[in-house]
């Protein structure tokens, strides 16, 4: 039986594949004529952020899908909610779909003094998955209105791959986008099996080709410091030195600070973005998140 539903599952990633655009995709286009119609085994692998030989064998039901590779799959072939459903049921994991609530992440009361405290100085509190899940006045006037933006979509790798004005920001973006990348899959072996993570990392290979090719790399950096580079547009030019400190309870939340020489031109440029935006002390910039 189990055979029959794989044979089934493979026929119906096949026909599914043959019904996609592959310019609709996000893929490049070719001027050589395509000898299948559709997307390739080797497109759908690379949208879905897994490699060829798994996939083909998942077409030939010689492997068996686990919850997040559905997932990404359910999300390269552009599925809506009733072909998910089949899809789940061909693999046999209908009950597996992840519609549980987890438990919030929520910032610790430390991080927040921190951020309160942090009044010149850009600083982020950063989550699983680079969540951003708290935030000070400075990195406002540094970045973005972060209350102004959906806490499901409050995510930093997100951010720099999509928000065409933090993209536009960075001077050195392919290197800090490629970091960020690299920190994030340092997480798929805490959380392989972390849905939210599935998603993210499926939006962002449909989305993005710099993205699909980096995320196949498999390149680890725990991203603890470096240099930035910005160009802001109401200050110019920034030098930033950054640095992220991991919270001791294992909790995965890290503080994010964001600082500059004392006398340089980007830490008098600092002071000057600050000051725009300076408020009272204890303004809550936080949001707790239920993934």
């Amino acid at each position: 039986m189990q055979q029959t539903s794989d044979s089934h599952l493979g026929a119906f990633l096949k026909a599914r594949r043959a019904q996609l655009d592959p310019r609709e995709c996000g893929l490049p286009g070719t001027d050589s004529p395509r000898r299948v119609k559709g997307l390739r085994r080797e497109e759908v692998a690379q949208l879905a952020a897994i490699s060829v030989d798994y996939y083909t064998r998942l077409e030939q039901g010689r492997v068996h899908a686990s919850a997040p590779v559905l997932i990404t799959l359910a999300q390269a072939l552009r599925l809506d909610d009733d072909q998910q459903k089949y899809l789940y049921e061909l693999a046999g994991r209908t009950d597996d779909r992840p519609r549980r609530r987890r438990p919030a992440q929520r910032v610790r009361p430390a991080m927040r003094r921190l951020l309160d405290q942090l009044t010149h100085t850009p600083a982020l509190v950063l989550g699983k998955r680079l969540d951003i899940l708290a935030w000070n006045s400075a990195a406002i006037a540094l970045y973005t209105d972060f209350a102004a933006i959906p806490a499901d979509r409050r995510n930093y790798l997100r951010l720099m791959f999509t928000d065409p004005a933090i993209r536009a920001m960075h001077q050195e973006w392919s290197h800090d986008a490629r970091d960020a990348v690299a920190a994030v899959r340092m997480e798929v072996a805490a959380y392989p099996d972390d849905p939210d993570l599935a998603r993210l990392v499926g939006e962002l290979s449909i989305q993005d080709a710099d993205f699909r090719t980096w995320w196949a790399e498999h390149r680890v950096n725990s991203a603890a410091y470096g240099t930035k580079h910005y160009r802001h547009p109401l200050v110019g030019d920034l030098t930033l030195d950054c640095d992220t400190w991991a919270s001791p309870d294992n909790s995965g939340q890290r503080l994010m600070i964001l600082t500059a020489e004392s006398g340089s031109p980007s830490h008098d440029a600092l002071r000057i973005l600050s000051s725009w935006t300076a408020e009272e002390p204890g303004t809550d910039h936080t949001e707790d998140l239920t993934r």
